[in-house]
């Protein structure tokens, strides 16, 4: 078995497709055929089928795929290490964060890091805690922060809580059940028309449980959309979201209900696998990152509604 046979497999595994694979990876179509073929060969068993003309995995192929991943990623990240220590080319890091933090925390830390460290190359991806999660498992980012699920972040992954970050009402007009100035209680959300997140946004998540607990379940208007389109749905007066504070900060359109003690609070942690090894840009940035938390505790100057640990 070689590392080219694996990226080949991994290749056509994700696009279905032998042509379009090949051209990826820079080789002939026939050509990796063939090294699929002595792939196959070595572990005793086919790794593809054709359904209905289509390709497809088999049952030793969905075996090896994630194996055949993480195998990939972690010599990718030995030899970036390798690289950044006898001065080859430069680092990277790639960070991923959700939406309300890549607009709040993200900023500032990846300023401090860009100032120490100018010829690393920065990649940042925005998505939900679930979508952040895979990519940290399957090797495409090196850090993440998260939010912590309540059941604990999975065992693949080494997640420090670093901070909390409460929830707040965002709409148009005020909630009718609310009293003038008054806090909203989540079983004010009944009967109310509710902005939801896609599938993936852990905020939907947290949205439903907090419903549910209070017992009812919620009744959305408008179902599956990322934050910016939640809250442009909001203020085009399609109902009502919850959503961090941060986010609203500068959306002059969108009026902010506090809710009533205790709330909803999500625990911010910092994760990355727990089977990789960081490289040193990683390390850095994670360094760079708990000292922006310690001097921005200290001065008072964490984004509204974050608060340390």
């Amino acid at each position: 078995m070689q590392l080219h046979q694996l990226r080949y497999f991994v290749a056509v595994a994700e696009l279905r497709h032998f042509t379009q694979a090949a051209d990826q990876v820079g080789i002939t179509q026939p050509s990796l055929s063939k090294q699929i073929h002595a792939l196959e060969a070595d572990l005793g068993a086919p790794l593809f089928e054709r359904v209905r003309g289509k390709i497809g995995l088999t049952a030793a192929g969905e075996v090896l795929l994630p194996l055949a991943k993480r195998i990939l990623a972690d010599v990718d990240t030995a030899t970036r290490e390798v690289q950044e220590l006898v001065g080859l080319r430069r680092g990277r890091v790639r960070l991923g964060a959700t939406p309300s933090l890549a607009t709040s925390l993200a900023p500032p830390v990846l300023r401090r890091f860009r100032d120490a460290y100018p010829t690393v190359d920065l990649r940042v991806e925005e998505g939900g805690s679930q979508d952040l999660v895979r990519d940290l498992l399957r090797g495409d980012l090196d850090l993440a922060l998260i939010i912590m699920p309540a059941q604990g972040a999975d065992p693949g992954l080494r997640a420090d809580p670093i901070l909390t970050e409460s929830l707040v009402v965002a709409s148009v007009d005020p909630v009718p059940t609310v009293p003038p100035g008054g806090h909203l209680r989540i079983t004010d959300l009944r009967g109310q028309p509710l902005v939801m997140f896609r599938e993936g946004y852990d905020l939907r998540d947290a949205t439903l449980q907090a419903c549910r607990e209070a017992g009812f379940e919620p009744t959305l208007s408008v179902d599956g959309g990322e934050m910016d389109a939640v809250l442009s749905f909001v203020e085009a007066g399609l109902g009502i979201a919850l959503v961090p504070g941060i986010v609203v900060a500068r959306r002059p359109g969108i009026r902010v209900t506090r809710l009533a003690p205790p709330g909803v609070r999500r625990t911010i942690a910092v994760a990355r696998r727990r089977d990789v090894v960081p490289t040193h840009a990683g390390r850095e940035l994670r360094r760079i990152l708990m000292e922006y938390v310690h001097d921005a505790t200290a001065t008072d100057d964490l984004p509204a509604g974050v608060e340390p640990l």
